[in-house]
């Protein structure tokens, strides 16, 4: 079955930024920059230029702020002059095939390591030894798979200082010629262990109430806003999402003011994770998407849905209105072609689990398009 009158191959305009289909390629943590200095390479722009689409919107994968924000090995950074000019191939490689992309902004707080943050003890809202304690949380470290490090909670003036790292991330994103940036709020990573009550213990003015746990995610929008403007700018959230730990007591409350929030700053987009997924597994398979129909009662501007989507239920949420695009994670990794895919209704490569988060080439940049499976 073709898809060339389906809405996921209409245009969207996403704030500044006009798409010519709506199949976006999600933020996928791959582990492939240069270490020890998280530099993106030549690997990770081929890697990228592949998957560049005429018109389609790339997300970069998770990209640290700062040194003490790290908590993934080979996740790359934007605090470096050197990281800026790796990021420069990249982009230049998607708009050369008149792609788009924004580079999405991480801190991973107590999901992390000494290995990974200069020695420095990992942060967070609030200190849960049974977080670190935990044989099932683990982070990718240069010793490997390891159980992350004991964390300690931040002081308020400290919180100001992360603020100006996403502000200066933002501004070095915008030197290495990304067209906007997201805020990575979701996961259990920082900005998520101050929003759920799950996490976040605080008893001043960065915790109890959702006003105050939200506070810190609002600050940190405002600030990447004041460099790029608000219409280049998303955001990520993960509404009822488990992953690293999360839990919140009253979620849809949580999330209903945030949103609220995000209406009055116009966002180029609001970046829903159905919680049907657990990190890059679909727990839930026959969930629906209950993260973004709540949402859209709430979000006035335009949603990028992502999650567990298969073309056949991409095209329904569309239809729908409950979303105004569709971002793919696993299929991008095994098709770099994928939006032609989807949109001339040919076979799709499976993906190879075994080498999401590897360091070289296999399973990254050797997928094949199809005209070369026609041919093999």
């Amino acid at each position: 079955m073709t898809m060339n009158k389906a809405t996921l191959f209409t245009p969207v305009q996403f704030g500044a930024m006009q798409l010519k289909h709506r199949v976006v390629m999600a933020p996928l943590t791959r582990s492939r920059s240069i270490q020890p200095d998280s530099i993106p390479g030549d690997l990770m722009a081929e890697y990228y230029a592949q998957r560049a689409s005429e018109g389609g919107f790339i997300i970069g994968e998770a990209t640290n702020i700062s040194v003490t924000s790290r908590g993934w090995l080979g996740a790359p950074g934007l605090y470096s002059d050197q990281q800026v000019e790796g990021w420069k191939k990249v982009v230049s490689g998607i708009h050369a095939k008149g792609g788009h992309m924004f580079a999405q902004l991480w801190h991973t707080g107590r999901s992390s390591h000494i290995d990974l943050t200069g020695g420095e003890m990992p942060v967070s809202a609030s200190v849960d030894p049974a977080y670190w304690q935990n044989p099932s949380h683990l982070v990718s470290a240069s010793s490997g798979w390891v159980q992350p490090s004991p964390h300690r909670a931040l002081a308020i003036a400290e919180i100001s200082l992360i603020v100006e790292d996403y502000r200066r991330a933002a501004e070095r994103a915008m030197d290495a010629g990304f067209e906007g940036v997201e805020l990575h709020a979701a996961n259990g990573y920082l900005m998520d262990q101050f929003l759920q009550d799950g996490s976040n213990k605080r008893n001043d003015e960065y915790g109890g109430s959702i006003e105050n746990r939200s506070r810190f995610l609002l600050e940190v929008v405002r600030a990447m806003t004041s460099v790029w403007g608000s219409d280049r700018v998303g955001v990520r959230v993960g509404p009822s999402g488990t992953w690293n730990g999360m839990s919140d007591s009253n979620p849809q409350a949580l999330f209903q003011y945030v949103a609220e929030q995000l209406n009055q700053i116009g966002l180029a987009y609001l970046h829903i994770i159905e919680p049907r997924v657990k990190g890059n597994v679909v727990v839930l398979e026959h969930q629906g998407a209950i993260a973004a129909e709540q949402m859209r009662t709430i979000f006035q501007g335009k949603i990028i849905a992502a999650g567990g989507f298969e073309p056949d239920t991409a095209e329904a949420i569309l239809e729908s209105g409950t979303a105004d695009a569709v971002a793919f994670g696993r299929h991008f990794i095994s098709n770099p072609d994928l939006p032609r895919r989807l949109k001339e209704g040919l076979p799709l490569t499976a993906y190879d689990r075994n080498t999401f988060y590897t360091f070289d080439a296999h399973g990254y940049t050797d997928y094949p398009f199809y005209h070369e499976n026609a041919l093999a």
